[in-house]
């Protein structure tokens, strides 16, 4: 039996193993969640296994051996042999008790990767920002928090919802799977809700025929591309940021895809403008001119929302940029 479960664990690890390597070398494409859920479900056989199966038979053999330990010693005595009539047999009986290496890298783990589980899946998931496309509210490199609750509970890899909690606002900061590649975690902020009329002509937001409120702020000076770009305050909702414009790019947005309810939406020279759809959202980046966002791709369903960003926990290149953001 130790030999069996010792090969078939063996296995089950380098399945892991194999599996993690072709995602990071880019063989495959990985998806953290879904590996998550597997390990825990098998770690989590192996930790039940270990309770009503394993363990108890461990015990039944330690005490067994104790006993036969006990009997020997006890006929020892009674046929007059009190010294160096056996060796102290607790070594023994804890060598038994101990578990193998098979259960020791499963059922072992079991405890933190569940916790690790219920976090990443139901309460709050780090995420790294790859991009400058949120810059100036969020650099390359920022370390993130997202509440996944806020917005409701969903179930990890499928993400059905459970139970509603908030709907998203404008203003708000939201990780959401990207619509042409679900597998794909993006973040920008909520422009428009479903029912919206968002436009975005000559670089001016409007939501529903009003100009979103915004002031001129100094200059910024992105020292990744070490160039200087406009930078305005925004009032969206309750919602207060800053933003970027880059006098160099054109208003007319190029490059865009086919998209469900594309027919919603009008292009020109000088922007765009979208009604926003029922279940869907209307994402732009903070870097107005810098991102890839609802102007080009489309509508951010429902279904596709992962939670909403608030907190800035690290940046190695910059401690001061840890802590909450609009």
């Amino acid at each position: 039996m130790q030999a069996v479960m010792s090969a078939i664990t063996a296995v089950i690890l380098t399945a892991f193993a194999a599996y993690t390597g072709a995602w990071y070398t880019g063989m495959v494409e990985g998806n953290f969640a879904l590996l998550l859920m597997l390990a825990t479900l098998v770690t989590g056989v192996y930790w039940v296994a270990e309770k009503l199966v394993f363990l108890p038979q461990r015990k039944r053999t330690a005490q067994r051996v104790l006993d036969e330990h006990n009997a020997r010693t006890l006929a020892l005595h009674q046929q007059g042999f009190h010294q160096g009539e056996a060796a102290d047999i607790e070594p023994t009986r804890q060598k038994l008790l101990m578990q193998p290496w098979w259960l020791d890298w499963t059922a072992g783990l079991f405890p933190v990767i569940l916790a690790v589980f219920v976090l990443r899946s139901f309460l709050f998931e780090p995420f790294k920002i790859p991009s400058g496309s949120m810059i100036p509210t969020l650099r390359v490199g920022d370390l993130i928090l997202v509440n996944k609750f806020h917005y409701g509970v969903r179930l990890p890899v499928f993400n059905t919802k459970l139970f509603s909690n908030n709907d998203p606002q404008r203003g708000d900061v939201m990780v959401f799977r990207y619509p042409p590649q679900p597998s794909l975690d993006y973040i920008k902020r909520v422009i428009g809700v479903p029912g919206d009329e968002v436009a975005y002509i000559n670089k001016q937001l409007t939501v529903n025929g009003k100009p979103v409120p915004r002031s001129a702020e100094p200059e910024f000076f992105d020292s990744d591309s070490m160039r200087y770009a406009h930078q305005f305050r925004e009032t969206l909702g309750e919602r207060q940021y800053n933003t970027l414009n880059d006098d160099d790019r054109p208003a007319f947005v190029s490059g865009t895809t086919d998209f469900p309810y594309k027919e919603s939406c009008s292009y020109t020279v000088e922007g765009v403008a979208c009604k926003v759809p029922p279940g869907h959202y209307f994402m732009m980046g903070d870097n107005r001119d810098n991102s890839q966002d609802s102007r080009y791709w489309g509508f951010v369903p429902e279904a596709n929302i992962v939670g909403k960003a608030f907190f800035v926990w690290m940046n190695f290149g910059d401690l001061g940029r840890i802590g909450s953001f609009e």
